[in-house]
C-alpha cells in the first residue's frame, strides 16, 4: 500500500486522477475542479504520467491541444476513487457537493471478486506476505471485527 501511496498518495494527484476518470481531461478543466494551484497541478500531472497512470496526448479537436487521459492502470483507480468519493459523502462531509450517479439510481460501490463473483465485506480476507505461496498460505487477516473489511 506504501508503494501505491508514493505514486497516488498527494492530495492534488488523486484529485486530478478524479477529474480524468469522471471524463475531465483539459488541465483548464482539471484545475478549476481540483482548485489545485496550476503549477503543483502541473507537476503532478507530469508525474502521474511519468508513473504511467495518465497519458498525455491530443485532444482531437484540431487545435493542437493535449489532454490527459486514463492508462490501464489509472483505468484500475476507477473503483478507488469511486469508494473514496462515496465514503467521503458519507463520513467526511455534512452535505456532499458531488454524488456519483449510476444510470437512475446513486451509485453504491461494493467490492466483487473477479474470480468467484462473490461481493467482498463479510467474507475472509488475507492479505498474504508472498504473491507466490498457495492460496491457503499463511497471512494477515484482514478486518474490523464487524465481520467487514
Amino acid at each position: 500500500m506504501a508503494a501505491a501511496l508514493q505514486l497516488v498518495g498527494e492530495r492534488w494527484a488523486m484529485l486530478a486522477v478524479r477529474e480524468v476518470v469522471l471524463g475531465q481531461h483539459r488541465f483548464t478543466e482539471i484545475a478549476r475542479n481540483t482548485g489545485a494551484p496550476t503549477d503543483r497541478l502541473a507537476k503532478r500531472l507530469r508525474e502521474l504520467v511519468t508513473a504511467g497512470i495518465l497519458e498525455r496526448r491530443p485532444l482531437g479537436e484540431g487545435g493542437g491541444r493535449d489532454g490527459y487521459f486514463l492508462t490501464a492502470a489509472g483505468r484500475d483507480l476507477a473503483p478507488v476513487i469511486q469508494g473514496l468519493i462515496s465514503w467521503g459523502n458519507q463520513w467526511a462531509v455534512s452535505s456532499p457537493t458531488r454524488q456519483l450517479r449510476h444510470r437512475d439510481h446513486d451509485l453504491v460501490p461494493a467490492v466483487v471478486c473477479a474470480s468467484c463473483g462473490e461481493v467482498v465485506g463479510d467474507a475472509e480476507v488475507v492479505l498474504r506476505d508472498d504473491a507466490a505461496t498457495s492460496s491457503e498460505g499463511s497471512g494477515s487477516r484482514i478486518e474490523d471485527g464487524s465481520g467487514s473489511l
